[in-house]
């Protein structure tokens, strides 16, 4: 049940702006509606759709980040193969339709994954920070900077 009454016109428009929901089986995780970032309330249609996977998955490592401890910092899992993990240190997206992911495997070798959206697949994984006497990198909160947001 609606607490306003909307026109037609703020129907369409509350439909096609982009929302996220999500329920956790740990009873301390908030489930629901969540809020979005300002970039992120931008209408669909406004945005190629390399822009945004990029804006979306910039939200879900910040949130990932915000879970681990000063050990662990955010990598990728890969499906398939033999391509292991990268240890998440840029990402991109070159429109209208490629996001690309850049930093390292677990020998330290320089890695890029260069994907199309609509082959997009992520999988967050925690892993041990890379020098023991700095602080875990936190890719996530530089990632919204550059939208805008903190």
């Amino acid at each position: 049940m609606q607490d306003e009454i909307e026109t037609s016109a703020e129907a369409a428009e509350a439909a096609a702006l982009p929302r996220c929901y999500e329920v956790h089986a740990n009873s301390d995780a908030k489930s629901g509606a969540k809020d979005l970032p300002k970039p992120l309330q931008k209408p669909v249609e406004a945005k190629s759709p390399a822009q945004w996977a990029y804006e979306r998955l910039i939200m879900y490592i910040q949130n990932f980040e915000k879970a681990l401890d000063a050990d662990h910092e955010v990598a990728m899992g890969f499906t398939g193969g033999e391509a292991g993990v990268m240890r998440i240190e840029g990402m991109g997206f070159f429109e209208p339709d490629i996001v690309t992911f850049y930093g390292s495997d677990g020998g330290g070798a320089k890695t890029q994954l260069v994907q199309h959206v609509t082959q997009l697949n992520v999988m967050l994984r925690a892993l041990p920070k890379s020098v023991e006497d700095k602080p875990a990198n936190r890719i996530g909160f530089r990632l919204a900077a550059d939208l805008g947001e903190s």
